[in-house]
């Protein structure tokens, strides 16, 4: 995975989005505990920090800082900050060596931090969208491509429904509901 496949996930998220900006954001997003805004500002934070990982390339940790988006701050602005973290994570991975290496839990290239940006982007988007009632499903092709990198070991069926069954969202036949679950960004 590369940039291209960050500023696509981004893209799509501020899609689905910023048509409910005016919503109140307060709401509960999907399954989680936290509210559909603070989802939103939770995906700036990942894709700021990962841009920062690889940019620095840290190897045994992460950098001591975190993304503060200031309380009240309208939801079409913290999907602007959304936008502006998903610019850094793809222009920094587009610069990137792909032999470079980067703290996630272990080496990490700089794929595997495209990868964890688009996962976050897609099924926080998912979790917002079932907050605020929106019918919306994930794409396809980079569902596929996140679980081709991220969960190598994901029983085979449709990306999108596999996708969120790895990651605790939803049911899938004859399995049993996932309440854990370990990306696999790290290469060795």
């Amino acid at each position: 995975m590369d940039g291209r496949d960050v500023d696509a996930a981004v893209a799509e998220m501020v899609r689905v989005l910023s048509p409910y900006t005016s919503m109140d954001w307060q709401c509960r997003a999907g399954t989680l505990e936290w509210s559909c805004w603070t989802t939103a500002a939770h995906v700036a934070h990942d894709l700021l920090a990962y841009a920062g990982q690889v940019a620095s390339r840290p190897d045994d940790s992460y950098l001591p800082f975190d993304l503060v988006i200031r309380d009240g701050t309208a939801p079409r602005d913290v999907l602007r900050t959304v936008t502006a973290c998903g610019r850094l994570l793809s222009d920094a991975v587009a610069a990137a060596d792909p032999a470079a290496r980067a703290w996630h839990w272990g080496p990490t290239d700089p794929s595997g931090f495209a990868a964890l940006g688009v996962n976050e982007t897609l099924l926080h988007t998912h979790d917002i969208a079932r907050g605020l009632g929106i019918d919306w499903r994930p794409p396809g092709s980079l569902c596929a491509a996140v679980l081709e990198r991220l969960f190598p070991d994901a029983t085979a069926g449709d990306p999108v429904r596999v996708l969120l069954w790895s990651t605790g969202r939803a049911d899938l036949d004859g399995r049993p509901r996932v309440t854990s679950w370990v990306m696999k960004a790290a290469t060795g």
